[in-house]
């Protein structure tokens, strides 16, 4: 993930989530749209190819000495997918898959956040949550890390970069056409930069 200080970040926070007597609440953040997106990977007659969704909504609400308290609602446009490929394209938005048409958004929404290994952001964390494709809503746990944006001193939160991973089986949301050439996996690459609100 090019242009991200994780190491100067997970530092200065790292005995943040575990302050005690802290009165600090969840901070709301504006998305940064046009820096953001929702990558993913299909396997196409069993080879991988890669393809984005740009993100269009996010409600984020970032408490650093909880994280636990932190929340994350988010919309991305399914008409305005790309994969490289003209014919993949359309087939992704086709009613057999995701059914553009009818069903323009996916959303993700938070249900519970928790820090990996000892609680130190260095270690990442977990997002639970309900994910909406077309008309079926299902739970999914992500990958997450946080991270300030390049160019930010220490201690600076205003603008946050949080890269976010995990994968999908993509019949178990009725968009399972093209079953003979793509794979039923699909696995997440998003990248959200947000500024403090």
């Amino acid at each position: 993930m090019p242009h991200l200080t994780r190491r100067a970040f997970a530092t200065g926070l790292v005995v943040l989530p575990y302050a005690r007597g802290a009165t600090a609440a969840p901070v709301a953040y504006n998305l940064q749209a046009e820096r953001s997106t929702v990558g993913f990977v299909y396997r196409l007659s069993g080879q991988p190819a890669k393809g984005t969704m740009p993100i269009t909504r996010a409600t984020v609400s970032i408490d650093v000495n909880a994280l636990q308290r932190s929340s994350l609602d988010v919309e991305v446009d399914v008409r305005r997918a790309k994969t490289g490929l003209i014919f993949a394209t359309e087939a992704l938005k086709a009613a057999s898959v995701l059914d553009a048409k009818r069903h323009p958004t996916i959303r993700f929404t938070s249900t519970a956040v928790r820090l990996n290994g000892n609680g130190n952001l260095s270690d990442g964390a977990e997002i639970d949550g309900m994910l909406t494709i077309k008309s079926t809503k299902a739970p999914i746990t992500l990958r997450a890390a946080l991270f300030r944006q390049a160019g930010t001193e220490a201690g600076d939160l205003r603008q946050l970069s949080f890269r976010v991973n995990g994968s999908l089986s993509r019949a178990a949301f009725g968009a399972s056409g093209y079953a003979d050439l793509v794979e039923d996996a699909i696995d997440l690459d998003i990248i959200a930069r947000v500024i403090r609100a």
